[in-house]
């Protein structure tokens, strides 16, 4: 067993070790917390939706222990089996080491080892979200969204990755910045066709219909200074009964998209405050920032991936034969490279946690206060969210502030 190797058992090790302690802190504390609705959350909260959201994290984490173990298990059996190169090797052996050879074998390649987590999509959907009443989906509608998914998949990206296969080919030792340039292109043009031409084909979107919703909206969305081409409409019921708003789009192919779930669950100056939220990522220059922040961490991937694809230890640490260009190095850093950036997830997330407490503000200066907290606490209530995880577990993994933290922060506007 090569050093590298080693290095990578030893991070999955790590990795493994830190995640399972996260989850076991968290479920302690929902357990601590489980006899008797906290006092914070008893105006809105009943006993049994709060024994039944308790529940469910419990169960959701438990499975996730035990699916982040067998995960743990299929990746250190790829590593000390060699079974990566191997299955390289076949690939190259079919289809030769030519731009379009390589892309078929990488193609082939995460479809074969994708196979695995089926198992563990299937219960969590028609086991876990079905019991507590979420899923809304059928095995045949399933299965429909997976081929859909590869095929777009293929249609998207198989162009994208034969170009930067090309590019590692054609520009040597600079590939990687030209690859970067292609894939930052590529993300720019998905904002404006992802909408347009790829949500239709799993859900979809109607125009949201006249009257006061509509009104009341597009009055937010012009005190706020968003100005919109349409508020729509999407069928997230048809899959689940979470709830979301969204807006995508730059410019004049900017829209709304409420889901059905959303219009049914909340009142109008609460669909209105939700909004404004959304809006105020906007006004507050955060979609932007996770740009700027995303090509960043793009660049940074691109760079590594060139100082890789030029060093022989590389190769021969991980069981590849000799440099057989940029195709092996995807493969790695594309299954490995979390055992690096998980220890960034904290500190991306307090950075998420910021815009969001910008966004409460900015809806609550729009709306008030009381509306958006409203609001807070339907969405907690009707998604059996969390109301007591652990300040560790949080700080680590939360993208937004807990429903306390947000509340309290919003009292302090008033």
């Amino acid at each position: 067993m090569t050093i590298p190797v080693i290095v990578l058992l030893a991070l999955l090790a790590v990795k493994y070790a830190a995640v399972v302690r996260l989850d076991i802190l968290n479920m302690r504390s929902v357990r601590e917390h489980a006899g008797a609705v906290p006092q914070a959350f008893a105006s809105f909260m009943d006993s049994d939706t709060y024994k039944k959201a308790a529940a469910y994290t419990i169960d959701k984490t438990r499975f996730g222990i035990f699916e982040n173990t067998c995960n743990s298990i299929f990746l250190a059996l790829l590593l000390s089996l060699w079974i990566i190169p191997t299955l390289f090797d076949v690939g190259i052996d079919a289809f030769g080491a030519s731009v379009w050879g390589q892309a078929i074998t990488l193609i082939l390649m995460s479809v074969v080892l994708s196979i695995p987590d089926i198992p563990f999509e299937l219960y969590s959907q028609f086991v876990i979200e079905q019991e507590y009443g979420f899923n809304k989906s059928t095995l045949r509608l399933w299965i429909a969204d997976k081929i859909k998914s590869l095929l777009v998949g293929l249609v998207l990206g198989a162009p994208i990755l034969t170009l930067i296969l090309w590019f590692s080919e054609a520009f040597k030792s600079t590939w990687w910045l030209w690859g970067f340039f292609a894939v930052a292109a590529f993300q720019v043009v998905m904002i404006v066709v992802y909408p347009r031409f790829v949500m239709p084909l799993f859900n979809k979107l109607e125009d949201l219909p006249d009257g006061e919703l509509k009104t009341a909206l597009l009055g937010v969305a012009d005190r706020g200074g968003f100005h919109t081409s349409a508020i729509q409409v999407m069928d997230g019921s048809k899959r689940s009964s979470h709830s979301n708003a969204f807006f995508t789009g730059f410019g004049r192919f900017r829209r709304i998209v409420l889901f059905d779930t959303l219009v049914e669950q909340l009142t109008v100056p609460e669909i209105e405050a939700v909004l404004a939220h959304e809006i105020g990522h906007y006004k507050r220059g955060h979609i932007l920032k996770m740009m700027a922040m995303n090509f960043a961490m793009t660049f940074a991937t691109f760079f590594v991936m060139g100082w890789l694809s030029e060093s022989e230890w590389f190769y021969l640490g991980f069981g590849f034969c000799e440099a057989t260009g940029f195709g092996p190095v995807l493969l790695m850093f594309s299954m490995f490279a979390g055992l690096f950036t998980f220890w960034l997830t904290p500190l991306l997330n307090a950075f998420s946690r910021a815009n969001e407490y910008e966004a409460d503000a900015f809806s609550a200066k729009l709306c008030g206060a009381e509306n958006l907290k409203s609001a807070l606490r339907k969405l907690h209530k009707k998604n059996l969210g969390n109301l007591t995880p652990h300040p560790a577990y949080s700080a680590f993994y939360y993208s937004h502030p807990t429903l306390f933290e947000r509340e309290s922060a919003l009292d302090k506007i008033g």
